[in-house]
Parts: C-alpha cells; structure tokens; sequence
C-alpha cells in the first residue's frame, strides 16, 4: 500500500459489510484510522477485527444514520476515540423494489430515511469536525439508478437522484471550509444488500437474475465491493484535490449504452 491516507481519520457509514466493510479494510491499509459505524454493532465489530489482523487502527460503533441523536453520538466518539475527523464516506443505504404504482408508503419513506436523511443527518454531524482538520473530504453514496431509469425501483431511483443532487449543494456550499464533496454512482455490485433484488429480477432464481442483470453490462460482469472501494479511497486521498461535485460512475459501462 501507498499511505495515501497517512494520518487521517476516516468515518465510513454501513461498514459491516459490502462495500462499506471493503472500504474501510482499504482506508485502514492506507494509513487511516477508521470509525466503523453500522446499525448492527457486531458486523462492525467483525469488520474492526479484520483491520485490527492487519495491522491497522479502528473502532466499532453501532448507530441508525436515520437517527439525529444515534449520529450525533457516534460521530463525538470517533472523533473523541480517534483524535479528529478528516473523512466522512456516506455508505449506509438500502434498497426498495416496485414501481411508483407498487411501491409501499413505508418502503418510500424507509429509502428516503437511510439513503437521503442520513447522508444529510452524518455530513451535518461531521461538518465542525471535518472543518477543523483543514483541508477534508466527504464521499456519498450515489447510484446509477440516481442518473438513469431502472424498471421498478421508483423509490430507490428517487432517493438516489437526491442523493447525487445534494452533494453538487454541499459541493458549493462547503468549498469554503476546505470540504471536497465528491459522490460514487455504481452499477450492480454482488453484495448481501443487491442478493434479494437479483433474486427478484430472475422470479426467485439468482443465477437467472445475475444473467439478466449482466447482460446491461458492457464489460460483461457486475461489480465488487473492492473496485468501489478504489474509487472512494481516490475521492478521500489528496489525489482528488481539485474535485468536487463531482459525480463518479463506476458501473462498467452500463450508463453508456
């Protein structure tokens, strides 16, 4: 590894497991130490081990990013826990199935409050912090379903397409305190979160709802935790010093087309 994250303190939002889990076990390979917050304590607790065998420094903290005061919390003890803040990547997301006439009012309001009000809810907590390092970076958690339409994921496309909107906002509105705010759009990543959609999409069969799925992808395979996690260990680093608001598709190819 290249310490690209030498010194710096990262917060990484959904960490338990996928693409959380893969970015914190990035961040920390790269120097950082990492707050590991999840809505279940114990995955963050096992993804704090991971680091803690390699070598590196984290600590687990459970928290609802759907929550003012769990967030509140958990971003005083990083911050107390680990010494200062300089990134926050904005993970934690969920997903929702069914067009706009199928959708659920519980499930609308459910993708709202975890993809779109807690990356509000995290950034508004982080933002003293991530001013008095001086110089930091937040990465939210877009998707290509927030940049084109997807069949029957109303909710989720609506609550993704705020997602990339609001950090083109934060992008204006923290460029003065030194904050690079800079969103991840990927494709289809195999995680435990995509397993019951692809399940779905092949009428409860996951080999034909991979199928169908790949085959939107030109370079002929879905993502991985990993490949996300070189992106936002990219926007986090100095390497990214002149970027924000800047929307990052990693989808193989898929948007293209």
């Amino acid at each position: 590894m290249t310490g690209r994250l030498d010194g710096k303190v990262a917060l990484v939002t959904g960490a338990g497991s996928g693409i959380g889990r893969a970015s914190a076990e990035l961040f920390a390979a790269e120097g950082a130490a990492v707050a590991v917050l999840d809505l279940r304590e114990d995955a963050a607790t096992e993804t704090v081990a991971k680091i803690a065998a390699a070598g590196g420094r984290a600590v687990a903290i459970g928290a609802d990013v759907t929550v003012a005061g769990e967030v509140d919390a958990a971003v005083v003890r990083a911050v107390a826990e680990l010494g200062r803040l300089d990134v926050l990547y904005n993970n934690a997301g969920v997903n929702s199935a069914g067009s706009v006439a199928e959708a659920t009012e519980a499930d609308w309001d459910r993708c709202f409050a975890v993809n779109v009000k807690g990356t509000f809810l995290c950034s508004r907590a982080a933002v003293p912090h991530l001013a008095a390092a001086g110089g930091a970076a937040i990465v939210n958690q877009g998707s290509v379903a927030g940049l084109v339409g997807i069949p029957n994921f109303a909710a989720y496309c609506a609550a993704k397409g705020a997602v990339v909107a609001l950090t083109r906002s934060m992008a204006i509105d923290l460029a003065a305190r030194r904050i690079r705010v800079n969103a991840i759009c990927p494709g289809t990543v195999f995680t435990p979160l995509m397993e019951p959609m692809l399940r779905a999409r092949g009428d409860g069969d996951l080999e034909a709802g991979l199928a169908k799925t790949v085959a939107k992808y030109p370079i002929g395979r879905l993502g991985t935790p990993e490949e996300i996690a070189r992106v936002a260990l990219f926007l986090a680093s100095d390497d990214a010093s002149f970027l924000t608001g800047s929307v990052v598709t990693a989808d193989g190819g898929m948007t293209v087309q």
